[in-house]
C-alpha cells in the first residue's frame, strides 16, 4: 500500500528508485553499441522531441558518482555526440554505424596492445631492478 501511495503522489519509493536506476544505467550502456543507435534512428527514435529530452537527462550518468557503474564507458561519448542533430541524422545511415563499430574495434586493439607492452616493460625493469640488487 505504501508504494500505491507514494507513487500516486509522484514520489518514487526506495525499490522503484533502484528499478529506474538499473534501467537506466541499462540503456545508456547499450547506447555504445553503433548498431542499436543505427536501429533507433531508423525507426525514427532520433526525432522524437521526447526521446531528444530523454538522451538530455541522461547525461547525469556522466558525474562520477554515476560514471563509476558503466561498463562501456564509450556510451558517455556517443550520448554526448547523441546531443547534436546532424550525428543523429547520420546514424539513419548503415556505413556511419559500422564506421563507429570499426572505430571502437581499432581504439580497443590499440588500448589492448599498448596496454600490454606497458605491462611488459614494467616486467622487465623489476626483473632488472631485482638481478641487479642481488649480491653476487
Amino acid at each position: 500500500m505504501a508504494s500505491k501511495l507514494s507513487s500516486s503522489s509522484g514520489i518514487e519509493t526506495e525499490e522503484q528508485q533502484k528499478l529506474r536506476f538499473q534501467v537506466e544505467l541499462e540503456f545508456v550502456q547499450c547506447l555504445a553499441n553503433p548498431n542499436y543507435l543505427n536501429f533507433l534512428a531508423q525507426r525514427g527514435y532520433l526525432k522524437e522531441p521526447n526521446f531528444i529530452n530523454y538522451l538530455k537527462y541522461l547525461l547525469y550518468w556522466k558525474e562520477p558518482r554515476y560514471a563509476k557503474y558503466l561498463k562501456y564507458p564509450q556510451c558517455l561519448y556517443l550520448l554526448d555526440l547523441l546531443q547534436y542533430e546532424h550525428f543523429r541524422k547520420e546514424l539513419v545511415s548503415g556505413p556511419c554505424a559500422k564506421f563507429i563499430d570499426d572505430q571502437q574495434l581499432l581504439h580497443w586493439q590499440h588500448y589492448h596492445r599498448r596496454r600490454m607492452q606497458l605491462i611488459q616493460e614494467q616486467q622487465e625493469k623489476m626483473a632488472a631492478a631485482v638481478h641487479t640488487s642481488k649480491p653476487s
